[in-house]
């Protein structure tokens, strides 16, 4: 299924029990992380507090935190049900009969559903603001040595200086003042690469954070996917109905008409300022460094917006959901290139994309290149142990070090 927008799917947590809604007043600084890093680590619901001091807006946290919430994200029972269109679909092969061309045409039918649609207006845009003060977002401050407050779960949109080449990206951004935030990309990253594009012409970038909209695109904005694939693409595919877009107002960027608040601006070429400390998903904080700066030009919202965030830190915590999606949904693509790929294993415990467990057959083909060959997006900066198809990948630490062992990570940026 696909979600007409956040507060649907919000509904439908409520309706399964699996969201609590919170009337008492709590603060967004350090309290809101508090509160959900306990409900994470005890296989918590979802929360969503209506009383935010000193804003109107609710916030939306731990909506992803659970297997069965992540399913439910993708519109499938069970995550496997997604990873196997996905198998069916890289698979597909010429048709030897008329029934296997019926089977053919009919898996094919739904790439119809990828292409996304521009659309004349949005609930994005039910209210916009021409001069802007984030200060009115609910944004959290996570933990004590925080820089300050950061967006957690902002789907950046970029594209290259000639339009031909869009992206999708989740960055943190923090909070600076009210019209000015942090732009936290790395130079593997494609926003940073189209920054860098921009930087060579000495033209502004325009960007667009959006905050909501169909969960199925808050998780491809968090997919290891080749440059050559669109997120929007892939979310169409994913929820089975393609994605309407609206013209931001301020820039010629796209955003999803769906989505609760859109954060319109730019980067300029040169401009940087420190960013961080930050209490990161190893569970250290990633130290201070200087990163680009977005300017804010508008700030667009739906009249009945959701602040959603996410809370990273110390594992288990909500992202490690997303991370074992994608351990599930990747599966079937990495077999292609790696055929002697039995199954694989990102543990919670190693921060999901810093550490890869991998099961293999035996084969003429090198163990490197099965070590190596998965790395990218996300995974780039990954460790990979590779198994052989007799010893289990589950669980982390029998593979690691013996039945008692525990993994650790080590500190690092993201």
């Amino acid at each position: 299924m696909a979600y007409a927008d956040l507060g649907e799917y919000i509904d439908l947590l409520r309706a399964r029990g699996m969201l609590v809604d919170i009337s008492e007043p709590v603060s967004q600084d350090l309290e809101i992380t508090e509160i959900c890093d306990r409900t994470v680590k005890a296989g918590g619901p979802a929360l969503l507090f209506h009383n935010v001091i000193g804003h109107t807006m609710p916030v939306l946290i731990n909506a992803f935190g659970s297997r069965e919430r992540m399913a439910l994200a993708l519109g499938v029972p069970e995550l496997s049900d997604a990873a196997r269109r996905i198998e069916e679909l890289v698979q597909a092969r010429p048709p030897r009969s008329l029934k296997e061309g019926f089977d053919l045409a009919a898996r094919l039918s739904e790439l119809r559903f990828v292409l996304p649609r521009k659309v004349s207006e949005g609930r994005c845009q039910e209210i916009v603001e021409r001069q802007p003060d984030l200060n009115a977002l609910p944004v959290l401050k996570c933990w004590p040595l925080d820089g300050g407050r950061f967006i957690t779960l902002p789907l950046v949109f970029t594209q290259s200086p000639d339009g031909a080449h869009k992206n999708i990206g989740m960055y943190r951004m923090q909070v600076y003042d009210g019209r000015t935030t942090g732009m936290h990309w790395h130079q593997h990253k494609v926003g940073a690469s189209h920054y860098a594009q921009y930087a060579k012409l000495g033209r502004r970038m325009p960007v667009a954070a959006v905050l909501g909209g169909d969960p199925a695109l808050i998780y491809a904005a968090t997919a290891p996917l080749p440059d050559a694939v669109d997120e929007l693409m892939f979310a169409g595919f994913l929820r089975r109905r393609a994605l309407d877009l609206v013209k931001c107002t301020t820039n010629d960027l796209w955003v999803p008409a769906d989505a609760e608040i859109v954060i319109e601006g730019y980067v300029e070429p040169g401009e940087l300022r420190r960013e961080g400390p930050f209490g990161d998903h190893t569970g250290y904080y990633s130290l201070e460094d200087d990163y680009p700066v977005l300017h804010v030009t508008a700030l667009t919202r739906a009249r009945n917006a959701v602040y959603p965030t996410i809370v990273v830190g110390r594992p288990p915590a909500e992202d490690a959901w997303l991370g074992k999606t994608t351990e599930r949904l990747f599966l079937p693509l990495l077999r292609i290139n790696f055929p002697e790929i039995i199954d694989m294993n990102l543990p919670v415990e190693g921060g999901f994309h810093n550490l890869a467990l991998v099961r293999i057959r035996k084969s003429h083909a090198p163990r490197a290149r099965v070590a190596y060959g998965p790395q990218r997006g996300q995974m780039m900066l990954e460790k990979t142990i590779v198994c052989d198809e007799d010893h289990d990948a589950e669980p982390a630490d029998a593979v690691v070090g013996g039945n008692n062992a525990r993994l650790s990570s080590s500190s690092g940026d993201r």
